[in-house]
């Protein structure tokens, strides 16, 4: 899993409540348990004027040219503005796969659902909760400036706009340490690998006869 600490890039806003996650990453496309090849179709059925079906194409499907993701001002943003209950719906973990591999580092909203919010920290995802007056505060200043970018400084758990404003977000200390340490689970149970190792030998010379299968 990535490390996260400090972080700079172009916000785009999407001004939408209740955003669940089969509008996230829609349902068809879950035919595979690998963390990539989900970004291309990210919020699907907002960038396409067509049904996307698994295994097509993107290249040259019709562009719904007043999503913001499809917006010139907006490409190659990482960090993404959302409204409250982002989310939402079933526990799906392709929905932090496919913001990730779309590019995003971090949601920043008003409120996150649960699950969604838990599985973004295991896949190296930062959600941000901040103010609905804050959260408002950036959709109107990335509207009104093109090119809008925002710092995310975990370690001092800050969003700072451009004009220098730093507006603080509360963290989970074992969360923020994992992330800050690229630390998802198979990472920190590898943290223990001697003792692991250690146990897996003394079982073996206890009882060896539980290992003959798999040697």
């Amino acid at each position: 899993m990535n490390k996260f600490t400090l972080h700079t890039g172009i916000a785009a806003p999407m001004d939408r409540a209740n955003i669940d996650t089969d509008m996230i990453i829609p349902k068809q496309f879950l035919k595979s348990i690998k963390r990539s090849g989900f970004g291309k179709n990210l919020f699907d059925e907002l960038r396409y004027l067509d049904e996307g079906q698994p295994d097509q194409s993107c290249e040259g499907r019709p562009l719904n040219e007043e999503f913001v993701l499809n917006q010139a001002r907006y490409q190659g943003a990482s960090i993404l503005l959302a409204r409250e209950n982002f989310g939402c719906g079933s526990s799906r973990e392709h929905a932090p796969w496919a913001l990730d591999d779309y590019g995003f580092r971090s949601v920043i909203a008003p409120s996150f659902a649960e699950i969604f919010y838990n599985n973004c920290f295991k896949n190296g995802l930062l959600p941000i909760v901040l103010h609905d007056d804050k959260v408002d505060q950036l959709f109107k200043e990335a509207a009104a400036t093109e090119g809008y970018q925002l710092t995310i400084d975990l370690e001092r758990q800050l969003v700072v706009t451009p004009s220098g404003e730093e507006m603080s977000f509360s963290m989970d200390d074992f969360r923020k340490h994992c992330l800050l340490n690229g630390l998802d689970d198979i990472g920190l149970t590898l943290q223990h690998g001697d003792d692991i190792r250690a146990y897996e030998e003394k079982r073996r010379q206890q009882a060896p006869w539980l290992f003959d299968a798999i040697k």
